[in-house]
């Protein structure tokens, strides 16, 4: 049995957001993305609101698609480098979309101090959205190379890849998977509809979401340690 969710069953925050969590400051400084595709709650019109004041030296970067924007390289320039004469450093949380993605911004995003945090430390990490078909590999690959030109290594890229939705089918995203092994970077399963720990079917059945988040799981692992960590050594000479 599938599932059918309608866009107005979600809620999703719009406007501009500015919130303080923690030793983290969460922003968004835009609103818009031109595709209107089916899985997406971003209204199409673009909207500007402009960097509030920073207030943290780690901040999250809301925006769904920030360089879909004429004024993107511009605000993402704009953005204060220090506070309090340390470093301010960003993570953009949403997958950039790649289609925008130019040598100057790639130059910008390197150069500048935006990357990935985790629990302890800051790495220099960038999340690209992969939700469309096969078709776009191409394009997919030329913003890799882009990225690694600049200086980002290939295993601190990760893909968003979507599942459970009609526009892309499992055995697409297996061989999407398969690419990712090629170009060395990491993939993040997103599960279409906002599911983060449930498998509530809608285009896909469960066995397919659970084998494409394990077979997702083991290839990070490949990626990270470059062996299968879930092996043990016994003492092979």
């Amino acid at each position: 049995m599938q599932l059918k969710l309608s866009k107005q069953k979600i809620n999703y925050s719009y406007g501009s957001y500015n919130k303080i969590i923690g030793d983290k400051q969460a922003i968004r400084i835009t609103e818009g993305c031109p595709h209107n595709c089916d899985w997406c709650y971003e209204p199409q019109k673009f909207k500007i609101f402009g960097i509030p004041n920073i207030e943290r030296n780690k901040v999250l970067i809301y925006d769904m698609n920030l360089l879909s924007k004429p004024e993107s390289y511009n605000i993402i320039k704009s953005l204060p480098t220090k506070l309090n004469g340390k470093h301010i450093f960003y993570e953009f949380v949403c997958g950039l979309d790649f289609r925008f993605m130019t040598n100057e911004i790639a130059e910008l995003l390197y150069n500048g101090n935006f990357g990935r945090f985790t629990k302890k430390h800051f790495y220099k990490g960038i999340r690209l959205a992969w939700d469309r078909g096969l078709e776009y590999q191409y394009k997919m690959k030329d913003c890799i190379n882009m990225l690694v030109k600049t200086g980002f290594k290939r295993r601190y890229i990760t893909l968003f890849i979507l599942n459970n939705h009609k526009i892309t089918t499992f055995e697409d995203n297996m061989k999407k998977l398969d690419l990712c092994k090629v170009w060395g970077v990491q993939v993040a399963d997103c599960r279409y509809d906002n599911q983060i720990k449930t498998f509530n079917p809608i285009a896909w059945t469960t066995t397919e979401m659970k084998t494409f988040r394990s077979k997702c799981r083991k290839h990070n692992q490949l990626i990270n340690f470059g062996i299968d960590p879930e092996i043990k050594y016994k003492g092979v000479q």
